[in-house]
C-alpha cells in the first residue's frame, strides 16, 4: 500500500470527474451542498440542544416546574437567551435528518451511476477490456491492477461513493462525518472551554483544563487505534481479491455446468472452490484477529469515555462551584470534542476499507489508461486501401513476447476464398486478431479495405437477452424483421426456434455448441457483410452440416469474401485459395501458399 498522500490524490482524481466534467456538475454540486447544509444545521441544533440540557436539568435541581414544562413544550428565555422546547426542536431534527439522508443517497446513485457510465466508456474505449484480459495474474496481472473487473465495476464504485441503503460508508459519509466533525470541534470546544475553568497542577492555573484533557484522550486514542489498525488496509484489499477470485469460480461453474457434468469433474471443482474458499477463509481469520485487537481497543475506548468527562468534572461540582446542568453540560461538550477529536478512532476501520477500496480503482484505472495508450503498438491498422486486406511487415507475438510470426506480408483481394490451415496453436487465430486490428503484441500494420466485416469466432459470443436480441447482435434487436430473423434461423437449420424471438434465456447455456455456431452463422446472413472471416466457426458440426452451411453462404452471400480457418479438408472445396501457418516448435512460423483443393 502507498502512503498517504499518494491515497489521497488518488481518492481525489477519481472523485473530481464528476463534480468537474460531467453534465450533472451543477446539480451534483446543488446536492452536495444541500447534504453538508444539512448536517451542519444538525450541529447548530446540537448545540441549542446543549444549553437547554443544561437549562432543564437546572430546571429539575430547582424543582422549576413552570420552566419544566416551558422547556419540554414551548420555550423560556434564559441567560443565554431564548431556548426553543423539546418537542419543536425534536420534530425540526427528525426532518432534517430524514432529508439529510435522504438526498445523500439521491446525490450516491446519481454519481454511482455516473461513474458506473465513466468506468464502462473508457474499459470498453479503444478495446482496453481486451487488451488487459490478455495479461494473465500469474504474468503480473495482479500488480497491474487488472483481474476481476467486474467486482471493481460493480462493487468497488459503490464501495467508493458509499449506499446509505446497504450501510457502505463510503466518500461522502466519510468526508461530511469529517467535517461535521470538525465544525462540532470549534463549536463545542468554546463552551467546554468557558464552562471547565481553570486548573491549578503545582501552582500552576491552567485554564480551560477540560479541552486539555479532552485533547490527550483523543490523541492517545488515535495513535494507539493506528497502531493496532495499520494492517487493515492491506488485510481488506486482500480481502476483495479473494471474495471475487471465490464468486468468479462459482460463475464459472454455472456457466459450464454441462462439461464437469461430462467429465464427472465434480470432485475436482469442489476441490478448487474450497481452495479458493480457504484463501478467502484464511484472510477472515487475520481480519477477525485484527479487528478483535481494535475492537477491545475502541470499545474500551468508548466506555471510559462515557464516564471519564463526569469524574474529571466532578470536583467542581461537589465543591458546590457549578449546578447539575452545568456538569451534565461539560460532560456532554466534553463527549463532543472528544468525539470529534477521536474521529480517527471511530472511523478507522471504514477508512481502513474505503482506502482498500481506493487502491483497487485506481490500480484499474491506471491499467485502462495505459492499455489505451498503447493502441498504437502491435499491429495497428494503416490507411484502407481498394486491394483487399494487407499485412505489412508484420511480426505477432504472445502475451509473453514469444514470435509467432515475423515481417510478413500478406494480401487477401476481394471476390477470393481463402481457406488457411495449420497445426493447432500455430498462431491463426492471432493471424485473424491482427487482421481484425485488436491484436497488441508485435508490430506492422494491416490495411482494411472499404466495406463491412465480421467476424466469427469458434466459440459466439451469445448476450444475455432474448433470441432475437442474440441472433441480431451486434445490430439492436430491431434492425431485422420478425420474418427475416425466422428466415435466417431456419436457414441455417434452427427452424424449432424461429418462434421463440422474444423469449429471455441464458441462451449460451440453452444452446448447444453446435446450435450456438449455427446461430452466428444466422447473424452472418442478416448482416450480409462484405468480408466474412470463419475460424473454426463450424468445428462443432458433423461433417454433411458443415459442407451443407458452406454452401449456403456461398449462395445467399455472392458478395462476400470468406476466409476461414478450417481443419477438415472438405472445406477445401469452397474456398479457391489455401494458405498453410506453418511454426515449428520453437522460433516464429510463415506462411505458405498451397495449391487449391
Amino acid at each position: 500500500m502507498r502512503n498517504i498522500a499518494e491515497f489521497l490524490r488518488d481518492a481525489w482524481h477519481l472523485a473530481r470527474p464528476y463534480f468537474t466534467r460531467s453534465e450533472e456538475r451543477r446539480s451534483a454540486w446543488l446536492l452536495l451542498l444541500a447534504v453538508i447544509a444539512l448536517r451542519l444545521v444538525l450541529v447548530g441544533m446540537e448545540v441549542v440542544l446543549s444549553f437547554w440540557g443544561n437549562a432543564f436539568m437546572t430546571s429539575l435541581q430547582e424543582k422549576d416546574w413552570r420552566s419544566f414544562i416551558d422547556l419540554l413544550l414551548t420555550w423560556k428565555v434564559t441567560d443565554n437567551g431564548i431556548l426553543p422546547g423539546f418537542c419543536g426542536v425534536a420534530v425540526a431534527y427528525i426532518v432534517i435528518a430524514v432529508y439529510r439522508i435522504y438526498l445523500t443517497q439521491w446525490l450516491q446513485i446519481r454519481w454511482r451511476r455516473w461513474m458506473t457510465r465513466f468506468f464502462l466508456d473508457e474499459w470498453l474505449a479503444d478495446r482496453a477490456y481486451y487488451r488487459i484480459s490478455l495479461i494473465p495474474p500469474n504474468d503480473g496481472g495482479r500488480e497491474l491492477g487488472i483481474e476481476n473487473p467486474d467486482q471493481r465495476i460493480a462493487e468497488d464504485l459503490r464501495a467508493f461513493i458509499g449506499d446509505g441503503v446497504a450501510g457502505v460508508r463510503g466518500i461522502l459519509f466519510l468526508g461530511i462525518d469529517l467535517l461535521s466533525n470538525v465544525v462540532s470541534l470549534f463549536s463545542f470546544i468554546a463552551i467546554l472551554w468557558s464552562l471547565s475553568g481553570p486548573l491549578e497542577v503545582l501552582g500552576v492555573s491552567i485554564p480551560g483544563y477540560m479541552v486539555w484533557v479532552a485533547l490527550i484522550y483523543a490523541v492517545v486514542g488515535t495513535v494507539a487505534t493506528h497502531y493496532v489498525g495499520r494492517p487493515l488496509a492491506l488485510l481488506n484489499f486482500a480481502k476483495q481479491r479473494v471474495e471475487a477470485d471465490f464468486r468468479f469460480s462459482l460463475v464459472r461453474l454455472r456457466e459450464n455446468t454441462e462439461g464437469v457434468a461430462l467429465y464427472r469433474g465434480e470432485d475436482e471443482e469442489k476441490r478448487g472452490l474450497l481452495v479458493r474458499f480457504e484463501a478467502l477463509a484464511a484472510n477472515w481469520w487475520l481480519l477477525m484477529q485484527r479487528y478483535k485487537m481494535l475492537t477491545a481497543l475502541t470499545a474500551g475506548y468508548g466506555q471510559v469515555a462515557s464516564v471519564f468527562p463526569i469524574v474529571v468534572a466532578a470536583p467542581r461540582y461537589f465543591a458546590g462551584l457549578v449546578p447539575l446542568g452545568a456538569l451534565t453540560q461539560t460532560a456532554g461538550a466534553f463527549g463532543q470534542v472528544q468525539g470529534a477529536m477521536s474521529w480517527f478512532v471511530d472511523s478507522y476501520a471504514d477508512i481502513a476499507s474505503w482506502r482498500a477500496t481506493v487502491e483497487r480503482l485506481s490500480t484499474f484505472h491506471r491499467a485502462i489508461e495505459a492499455a489505451r495508450a498503447a493502441v498504437g503498438q502491435g499491429v495497428h491498422p494503416g490507411a484502407g486501401g481498394e486491394s483487399g486486406y494487407a499485412l505489412e511487415g508484420a511480426t505477432l507475438a504472445l502475451p509473453g513476447g514469444q514470435a509467432l510470426l515475423e515481417d510478413a506480408d500478406l494480401v487477401l483481394r476481394p471476390g477470393e476464398s481463402v481457406l488457411v490451415t495449420g497445426r493447432s496453436g500455430s498462431g491463426k487465430s492471432t493471424l485473424f486478431r491482427a487482421l481484425a486490428g485488436i491484436w497488441p503484441f508485435g508490430r506492422g500494420a494491416v490495411r482494411r479495405p472499404l466495406g463491412s466485416t465480421l467476424f466469427l469466432p469458434q466459440r459466439p459470443y451469445i448476450p444475455l437477452g432474448t433470441l432475437r436480441h442474440a441472433v441480431c447482435y451486434p445490430a439492436p434487436p430491431d434492425a431485422h424483421g420478425d420474418d427475416a430473423v425466422r428466415d435466417a434461423l431456419a436457414s441455417v437449420g434452427l427452424a424449432g426456434l424461429a418462434g421463440r424471438l422474444d423469449d429471455e434465456d441464458n441462451w449460451s447455456q440453452r444452446l448447444s455448441g453446435g446450435e450456438q455456431q449455427r446461430l452466428a452463422l444466422a447473424r452472418a446472413l442478416l448482416a450480409r457483410p462484405d468480408w466474412l472471416f470463419l475460424d473454426e466457426a463450424t468445428a462443432s458440426l458433423d461433417p454433411e452440416a458443415e459442407e451443407a452451411l458452406y454452401r449456403l453462404l456461398h449462395e445467399r452471400l455472392p458478395g462476400t469474401t470468406i476466409v476461414s480457418i478450417a481443419h477438415r479438408p472438405a472445406v477445401g472445396a469452397f474456398h479457391e485459395r489455401h494458405l498453410v501457418f506453418q511454426r515449428g516448435a520453437e522460433g516464429p512460423g510463415r506462411i505458405v501458399e498451397k495449391a487449391a483443393a
